[in-house]
């Protein structure tokens, strides 16, 4: 695919209240009226351009969420205090009680501790399935399922949905098919391939810094409007809208989200590369050997490349943590959860990220625990970044000099 994602953000231009190339941040709780019926149009969802009180939105909050509207290619767009806060007002707002959702097995542990979880409360279960697999999604679609959900590159496995095959399924049994794009932002457009409402943690790649906890939700004027009602409103109602100053910076650093995101996959896959090479049991979309390869290449905006995530698995959780602890010391980035940040983050997800996740679970999806996941950063020399990982691997013969 060759989608012009980044031409759509540079489009967007807004001056500040005086003149300022960066729009004046609006830096208040509440909102005046000139009378008090704009005041009540407004409470009741009828006016456009006017804003009541910074839980509805912010015009920080609306600039940022028309510029992940443009980044994903959808009507309109959500900004969220958290990654969370997206992903449980989407799945609250079309789901009620008794009803059904259909999950990738592998995903972000607290969307799947939410699912498993938290749900109960409401009677709402979740078939965990492997959505790389279309028959046995199918086969997991009852009369009460309300949406099929899954990642583009799946957290902290690196599966890859074929989200257009999942598209057409969840087409054919008139289902919304809701996909997390956090992994993947510009390698990816979930929409151009059929998907209906797009999440992000604005957290991690599209921030860039490790600064601050954001989300988004992505989809039609109907649905982001529907999160918003006053009523009914899932995102309304749990009060979980972002802050404008963090909107604000957030939206500064998008400006640079696609020279990042080509050098986050430059140089995770030139590690990839390396890695397989000297025989280590590396994960990478951008790998041949990788499951996914196919279907990532056919989905990809070939411009920003494979995407910044590698794994590595060392076998045992004591390799793991040595070799994440050795780097670490080198310098080589930090021992941290979280990716999308300037240095390498590395973690063993299955006592980290996913830790919610059951190990007899996690044994079935595949998920070792001397598995290591990488965000890998905007190093200038990789070469001399492989070197030094490799000295690590070997000091603690792991590899072999």
């Amino acid at each position: 695919m060759d989608y012009k994602a980044a031409n759509n953000l540079q489009d967007l231009q807004y001056f500040g209240e005086f003149g300022g190339v960066n729009p004046s941040i609006s830096d208040s709780s509440t909102y005046t009226f000139i009378s008090a019926k704009t005041m009540f149009d407004t409470f009741e969802g009828n006016t456009e351009g006017c804003y009541l009180y910074s839980r509805h939105s912010t015009p920080s909050n609306l600039y940022l969420g028309e510029a992940l509207a443009a980044l994903e290619d959808t009507e309109s767009a959500n900004v969220y205090a958290s990654g969370m806060g997206a992903i449980t007002s989407v799945i609250l707002q079309l789901c009620d009680a008794n009803d059904h959702i259909v999950s990738s097995r592998t995903i972000y542990g607290g969307t799947y501790a939410f699912m498993k979880n938290f749900l109960k409360k409401f009677n709402i279960k979740t078939s965990f399935v492997d959505t790389t697999s279309i028959e046995t999604v199918e086969k997991a679609i009852t009369k009460n399922t309300k949406m099929i959900y899954c990642e583009a590159v799946s957290n902290p496995l690196l599966e890859v949905a074929d989200i257009k095959a999942l598209s057409e399924l969840a087409k054919k049994y008139n289902l919304p098919l809701v996909v997390d794009n956090t992994f993947s932002p510009l390698s990816i457009t979930p929409t151009k391939l059929g998907a209906d409402i797009v999440i992000h943690s604005l957290t991690k790649f599209i921030n860039g810094t490790s600064d601050c906890v954001a989300g988004v939700v992505c989809g039609t004027i109907d649905f982001c409007s529907s999160l918003k009602d006053v009523n009914s409103g899932a995102a309304m109602l749990l009060g979980s809208t972002l802050d404008s100053l963090r909107a604000s910076s957030i939206l500064k650093n998008m400006r640079t989200l696609h020279i990042r995101m080509k050098k986050h996959s430059d140089n995770a896959h030139f590690l990839a590369k390396k890695m397989e090479n000297d025989g280590l049991k590396v994960s990478y979309p951008g790998l041949n050997s990788h499951s996914g390869n196919k279907i990532m290449a056919k989905q990809i905006n070939v411009e920003y490349g494979y995407g910044g995530l590698l794994t590595l698995n060392v076998d045992t959780l004591e390799n793991a943590n040595a070799l994440m602890e050795l780097m670490q010391t080198k310098n080589i980035g930090y021992l941290a959860v979280s990716l999308g940040f300037y240095k390498t983050l590395f973690s063993a997800p299955g006592t980290s990220t996913s830790s919610e996740i059951p190990v007899d679970e996690q044994k079935k999806m595949g998920l070792s625990e001397g598995l290591i996941r990488f965000s890998i950063g905007l190093d200038n020399d990789i070469e001399r970044t492989y070197s030094i990982m490799r000295e690590c691997m070997v000091s603690l013969k792991i590899l072999k000099s």
